[in-house]
């Protein structure tokens, strides 16, 4: 894990287990590095249930509901395809919150649209949904670590620490 988020990380699990909350994610992008950085960390089982790896796009429509004609008029890297991702996963793991991360790595997949380092990341609760929106400057590893840490203090904001 990068010296940068190894402090997200413990303070996310602390902030989940005082208020009894368990976490589902939904990856693209990150492609399981959250899900490792999370469970990286001795007894976060307490509170992380596990996640999903939906990278590709059949795979967040099967796995974590996303709607097809959401995708289909937003793309897979997009605010609203990042939320229905959250919600989805949050609901298909029956977790407290779920938090989804999507965009392009890098150094392909960009459009005229849409340019590497573009990502969406989202957390949902019973409060509703937060989404934020980024553009990495970096390489893809790069890119995909500060997707990682991007969700992980959205969630920090998200719960109020």
């Amino acid at each position: 894990m990068p010296s940068n988020a190894e402090p997200l990380v413990p303070a996310v699990l602390e902030a989940l287990r005082l208020r009894g909350l368990t976490l589902a994610v939904a990856e693209g992008d990150t492609g399981g590095l959250l899900l490792e950085w999370l469970t990286s960390v001795p007894g976060s089982s307490s509170v992380v249930l596990g996640g999903v790896v939906a990278y590709d796009d059949r795979l967040k429509l099967e796995l974590v509901l996303v709607d097809p004609e959401v995708q289909r008029q937003h793309g897979s890297v997009s605010r609203q395809v990042a939320e229905a991702m959250a919600v989805g996963v949050r609901l298909v793991t029956e977790a407290d919150v779920g938090l989804a991360v999507t965009g392009i790595a890098g150094p392909g997949g960009a459009t005229d649209a849409k340019a590497v380092g573009l990502a969406f990341v989202a957390v949902a609760d019973q409060h509703g949904v937060s989404v934020r929106r980024h553009q990495w400057r970096g390489d893809r590893q790069q890119n995909r670590e500060s997707s990682g840490r991007a969700v992980l203090e959205l969630l920090l904001e998200h719960l109020g620490k």
